[in-house]
């Protein structure tokens, strides 16, 4: 199994959301619907994808929770993975809009943990195990 962390900004995740789908969304905060954390789903698995050995997998969202009060955490996994050499790993997350814009992605693996900055000139990524 592959654990993903990601960290994002929450101001940032609900600018982006609202400029990509028109929607404004209240994602970490107490005004969030079902219907935010499901747009929140949509563009995870839009802009956030992983490739082990070269092959597409389906990451699953986990939960989320807010940290010092203005980071959104995102946890999800993909499972049933055997053994594998490499992951490719393509975020997009918010860059798209703001070119200053910055998210860590920890990544654990049989008992290795690896964190990538990604950025607007640096959106993929692939480690080696």
């Amino acid at each position: 199994m592959i654990q993903i962390t990601s960290r994002i900004f929450v101001d940032d995740l609900n600018n982006g959301i609202e400029k990509k789908y028109h929607k404004k969304t209240f994602i970490g905060t107490e005004k969030e619907t079902a219907e935010d954390v499901e747009l929140l789903k949509k563009y995870l698995a839009e802009n956030f994808t992983m490739k082990v050995n070269g092959q597409p997998k389906v990451i699953t969202f986990l939960s989320k929770e807010v940290e010092s009060g203005d980071v959104l955490v995102c946890y999800s996994r993909i499972k049933d993975i055997d053994k594998f050499k490499t992951l490719e790993i393509s975020n997009t997350i918010l860059v798209d809009w703001n070119a200053e814009q910055q998210n860590i992605t920890h990544i654990s693996a049989f008992g290795t943990k690896k964190s990538v900055l990604f950025t607007e000139s640096s959106r993929k990524e692939v480690l080696k195990y």
